[in-house]
């Protein structure tokens, strides 16, 4: 027996185009048709798979992906969720989370939201194992956030970008008249304990916040800007975790990590939270 495909998705429906030809498509039990005959068939994950010609290089692996989610599991980034459910402003109804990862912050938005719905997006299918069963009304697909996102325009309330790539013009574009982007990013003195551990860890650019609002201005007016900032303590494996479960993770070996974080030591998270509203 065919198994239906997930709820979360219907909402959606109506909004998503063919990454191949931009028609709308319709839902044929689990396989999304356009008129010119492109389908996309849904994952026995329960994710919706649009990526267009090659895929892109995923940053989460198998490894990272676990143990991103093993680390959210702890709690240690739960003011952060909270901080976006504060900031995210009242009366959205549709949220496109780009680069959502295991849909942790989504799912967050969600339970705070009771009409709203979401989609989470990303490269990696791993990810998206993960982010598909996050939340009952949280939708997850996988498409290339630097190419045009397979949504017709106007068609999401808000866009959530946590920790990931941004693309100004799409982002724009699908978003309603008046809608607003959350934009989370690390400060210079995010998790300065870990990177003074591991030197081998990716740093923070110090031109980050000059370069957002260089793509961003023209296109946004910022609404509000918050720093978040506290120090949690982390067993060794948290740490270890937090340290895999990003970009770094390439640069350092898993033997290497585990002689570097032995202890239970406390780290700073410092991030700056912005809410722009379409122009």
């Amino acid at each position: 027996m065919t198994r239906p495909a997930p709820s979360a998705l219907l909402p959606w429906l109506s909004s998503l185009r063919c990454p191949h030809c931009a028609e709308p498509v319709e839902l044929a039990e689990r396989t999304l048709r356009c008129p010119q005959r492109h389908s996309f068939d849904l994952a026995r994950a329960g994710y919706l798979p649009l990526l267009a010609g090659t895929s892109p290089t995923s940053g989460d692996d198998d490894d990272m992906a676990r143990a991103r989610d093993s680390f959210l599991a702890t709690g240690a980034y739960a003011p952060l969720r909270e901080a976006i459910v504060q900031i995210a402003p009242p009366g959205i109804r549709r949220i496109l989370d780009i680069g959502c990862g295991t849909g942790y912050y989504l799912a967050g938005l969600l339970e705070q939201r009771e009409d709203a719905h979401g989609l989470g997006v990303d490269t990696s299918v791993r990810a998206l194992r993960f982010a598909a069963r996050a939340h009952e009304r949280a939708a997850a697909a996988s498409w290339d956030v630097f190419a045009p996102f397979p949504l017709a325009d106007g068609s999401t309330d808000l866009v959530l970008d946590v920790f990931a790539p941004r693309n100004p013009e799409e982002f724009a574009r699908v978003l309603a008249p008046g809608g607003h982007l959350l934009v989370v990013r690390p400060a210079p003195d995010h998790l300065e304990q870990l990177r003074s551990a591991v030197p081998a860890m990716v740093g923070v650019d110090p031109r980050k916040e000059e370069r957002l609002h260089q793509v961003l201005d023209p296109l946004f007016t910022t609404v509000s800007t918050t720093a978040v900032r506290y120090a949690p303590a982390l067993d060794a494996t948290s740490a270890r975790d937090l340290v895999a479960m990003t970009p770094s993770a390439r640069h350092v070996d898993e033997q290497h990590l585990h002689a570097l974080l032995t202890d239970t030591a406390e780290v700073t998270v410092s991030v700056v939270m912005s809410l722009h509203r379409r122009r």
